[in-house]
């Protein structure tokens, strides 16, 4: 009993902190030499100019369909933009052939953990709550979801 309600209790933290509720955190597989990156770094990403993580390591961009809350968050926060100036972006940027394509979209987390396990290079952007074993975190600016100051909320 006393092991139940010590978990109870653990569990009730873990749900009531910044991390489960509010923070999305930036994930890729562990096989990705990178551990942390400053925003503007996650910026440059997500914006399609830096296209490697290393030498013959491709980034792929895994986002959210229009409508998830971490894309919303996404757009709102590192992109800067609507929905319509992101879809319009990414169409002048395969235009100009300055990438091969957009960011994949995915309809939901388990899609979005399914893929960044399968495609290496693959980064995506999950509730803060509900990462799986197997995939890393990345620090955005040396912080975790969860910490004061984190970036993505």
């Amino acid at each position: 009993m006393r092991t139940l309600l010590l978990v109870i209790l653990c569990l009730g933290g873990f749900a009531g902190s910044t991390m489960g509720q509010s923070n999305i955190a930036v994930v890729v597989r562990p096989d990705v030499p990178v551990n942390g990156l400053t925003f503007a770094e996650l910026r440059t990403l997500l914006l399609g100019n830096r296209q490697f993580w290393s030498s013959n390591l491709r980034v792929t961009l895994l986002t959210r369909a229009p409508g998830a809350r971490e894309h919303e968050v996404v757009l709102k926060t590192v992109y800067l933009m609507s929905e319509a100036q992101f879809q319009q972006y990414w169409i002048a940027k395969v235009f100009r052939e300055e990438a091969t394509s957009g960011p994949r979209i995915v309809y939901s987390n388990e899609m979005a953990v399914e893929l960044a396990l399968a495609i290496p290079g693959a980064i995506a952007f999950l509730d803060a709550s509900q990462i799986p074993p197997g995939l890393k975190v990345l620090k955005i600016n040396g912080l975790l979801p969860g910490e004061k100051g984190y970036p993505l909320h």
